[in-house]
């Protein structure tokens, strides 16, 4: 099987997962089908969307390719005829959420080394590509995107596949090996980190006129000492 094809699978896989996520979004905002649509089809496809304009690579692959906008409403679809009690939703929302970033993040970082960039961009792209869907699905429902925190490790369990990924296609790894290596761990990694609460670090929180006012604070005046003897009078 060619990379290519292995890649557009594995897009399609992520445009399905991120679509029933962003249905559930709608499921749980009591929105209209009209709703389940909007929120569903940008949560699949605005990941891989801004990647491929970002890459200048011709149209969007979701424009192009027949398959993607169909997946995209099939993963709506069943998130608006299924539903599943807040605990088993929980649970499977988070699991599919991990599987799709990891994925996102093998094929954005896989097709930006295609597209003859080097390993900083892929990892940059294989980043965006795996939140960059979920991060706009949030702004439209007005919540905080969970890429900015508060949800255990996301965007940088995202670098660290993607990074992954370009390691094993520059150490020669066949791609169907160090592909299911590579999201396996991040799968592993972003579930782990949920359930104990591992996140990156806030604001440190240190008073900047305490900071400032001891860097920029003068050294106290040195009174000069009286050296003259009695014979100098």
């Amino acid at each position: 099987m060619r990379v290519e094809t292995i890649t557009t699978v594995l897009d399609l896989v992520g445009v399905f997962i991120n679509s029933l996520l962003g249905g559930s979004v709608a499921r749980r905002r009591e929105l209209d089908l009209f709703g389940y649509v909007v929120i569903g089809v940008v949560s699949g496809l605005g990941g891989g969307m801004i990647r491929d304009v970002l890459l200048q690579h011709g149209p969007p692959l979701a424009l192009t390719n027949p398959l993607y906008i169909p997946i995209a409403l099939a993963g709506a679809g069943v998130a608006f005829l299924l539903k599943f009690s807040e605990r088993e939703w929980t649970r499977i929302f988070y699991v599919l959420d991990a599987i799709a970033l990891s994925v996102w993040a093998v094929a954005g970082a896989q097709r930006t080394l295609a597209a003859g960039l080097s390993w900083l961009p892929a990892i940059l792209l294989g980043t965006i590509t795996a939140v960059g869907g979920g991060a706009t699905r949030d702004l439209l429902v007005q919540r905080v995107p969970v890429v900015f925190g508060g949800n255990g490790l996301y965007a940088s369990v995202a670098a660290l596949v993607a990074a992954l990924q370009v390691i094993c296609t520059a150490l020669g790894v066949p791609v169907a090996v160090g592909t299911p290596v590579a999201i396996v761990a991040g799968t592993v990694l972003r579930l782990v980190a949920y359930r104990r609460g591992w996140e990156l670090p806030g604001g440190v929180g240190w008073e900047a006129r305490d900071v400032l006012g001891k860097a920029i604070r003068p050294p106290p005046l040195r009174r000069r000492r009286d050296r003259r003897g009695d014979g100098d009078e």
